[in-house]
């Protein structure tokens, strides 16, 4: 595949300048190309940059050299940097344009492993991980959305970073289905500097933080009910954004999916939502999911239990030293709890490792997390349990104010008669602000060490 000669025929949008794109992307192979013949294998690649058609360009010359390329994030610290090091053992840097070579062994299974490609994933925990994925997998994602939305091209206004899949599977989406593609940041948005673009015919993706920040801009209320649809994920929404939006007919498609399955496998289309549906919505046509309970029972309608997922866009599996593509997984199982409704739609519940078990009775928290959000009277939450003697667990809510004059009376005063007394939180934390990354994930790990150390003040 010469993906730097497809690229040459298409009008993509985002490139002021083909010509000097494709002679950069060109230039990089012809680098990639020379180090192949005199090592007699495939480099293993670390790619790091900030600028998108560097990263684009770098991204591209890989994949048409079939190396094995890791996407990084360019603003990791030094303890990610050496966690991905000791993990990837790489040949390769790719970053500001320029190819360092690690001097780094080739190992005799390079070979085996080009044509990869290894997005990476921190999840809750905080411990970097890469799920592979192939160029045919990311494909089958891209199939799977044209097909749902059933549309010939999907244009995409990217304003998530590249490396993280939310961002790769836009750019992906339009050059596969001969879309327009515009990279933008989020800060520019926000700014209002789009305004006068007519944003019809495209999607945008965001994450229910940045929503929230957007209609907090009455000018951008009406620009974002223009778009075809807006892919919400990334973190559960809460009900009160949901309930602003529909007023506002904003076009939201609610979705889920996950670095392991390409992005996403569920969506709300944007007329079920403007109609009432407040669910993640119907399983695209590229993925079957199954709901079981813990004795791999498959459950029936309104029945929460485990999602198991099976999808053409599945990862091979977890990167880790010697990894055998051969040998990928077959299904998915990722901690997520749902259930089925008798239309065929798909409601989360929450996590199952999250879930907290006080006196005998279960809470979730992302339940909790809506209702005290509900209230207007705090900026950011995140519900977790801790350990206690007495009750097994407490469910403790560490919060941001969203004023400076927040009474905790009157925040517990707020959700009486919406949670049920056992949810009620026993601990409330206030931070100035909660550790979340770019796509609004919480570091949990994080926030449970800090709930430990508030513990023995």
């Amino acid at each position: 595949m010469n993906l730097i000669d497809e690229i040459n025929k298409k009008n993509l949008i985002f490139l002021n300048n083909k010509e000097s794109f494709v002679d950069i992307c060109k230039t990089q192979l012809n680098d990639l190309n020379q180090w192949i013949n005199s090592n007699k294998n495939y480099p293993k690649i670390l790619l790091s940059e900030s600028d998108p058609i560097l990263f684009l360009s770098a991204f591209v010359a890989a994949v048409t050299a079939k190396c094995p390329v890791f996407l990084c994030n360019p603003h990791w610290g030094e303890q990610e940097w050496m966690q991905v090091y000791q993990l990837v053992q790489p040949n390769l840097l790719i970053s500001q344009g320029q190819i360092s070579d690690y001097q780094n062994p080739c190992n005799n299974n390079h070979e085996i492993l080009q044509n990869l490609i290894m997005i990476p994933t921190g999840g809750t925990s905080g411990n970097i991980k890469f799920a592979v994925h192939t160029w045919e997998t990311l494909t089958a994602s891209v199939r799977g959305v044209q097909e749902y939305f059933q549309t010939s091209t999907i244009d995409s206004f990217c304003t998530l970073p590249l490396y993280h899949v939310s961002g790769l599977m836009q750019w992906m989406r339009s050059l596969l289905t001969d879309g327009q593609l515009i990279i933008t940041s989020f800060k520019t948005v926000e700014a209002e500097d789009w305004i006068n673009f007519n944003p019809t015919d495209y999607f945008i993706s965001l994450v229910p933080t940045q929503l929230q920040r957007l209609l907090q801009h009455p000018s951008l209320i009406d620009w974002l009910s223009q778009f075809q649809g807006i892919l919400l994920g990334g973190a559960p929404p809460w009900l009160d954004l949901l309930e602003q939006s529909r007023f506002h007919q904003i076009p939201l498609a609610l979705t889920y999916g996950m670095t392991e399955t390409a992005s996403q496998i569920v969506t709300l289309k944007p007329s079920d939502f403007l109609s009432g549906n407040n669910s993640s919505g119907k399983v695209l046509p590229h993925a079957q999911i199954k709901i079981y309970d813990e004795n791999q029972e498959e459950l029936k309608l309104n029945q929460p239990g485990l999602i198991k997922i099976e999808s053409d866009a599945l990862m091979l599996g977890y990167y880790q030293e010697n990894f055998d593509p051969q040998l990928r997984i077959n299904c998915f199982i990722p901690d997520d709890l749902g259930y089925w409704d008798k239309q065929g739609y798909l409601t989360l519940v929450g996590r199952q490792s999250n879930k907290i078990i006080t006196g005998g009775e279960n809470v979730f928290p992302s339940e909790v997390e809506m209702v005290i959000r509900s209230t207007g009277l705090v900026e950011d939450i995140c519900v977790i349990g801790k350990p206690d003697q007495y009750w097994g667990e407490i469910v403790v809510a560490v919060y941001v104010s969203g004023f400076k004059q927040v009474n905790l009376v009157d925040l517990k005063q707020a959700i009486i008669g919406k949670l049920s007394k056992f949810k009620h939180p026993k601990l409330w934390i206030s931070l100035e602000q909660l550790p979340r990354n770019s796509q609004g994930k919480l570091n949990q790990k994080l926030i449970q060490e800090w709930v430990r150390d508030y513990q023995d003040q």
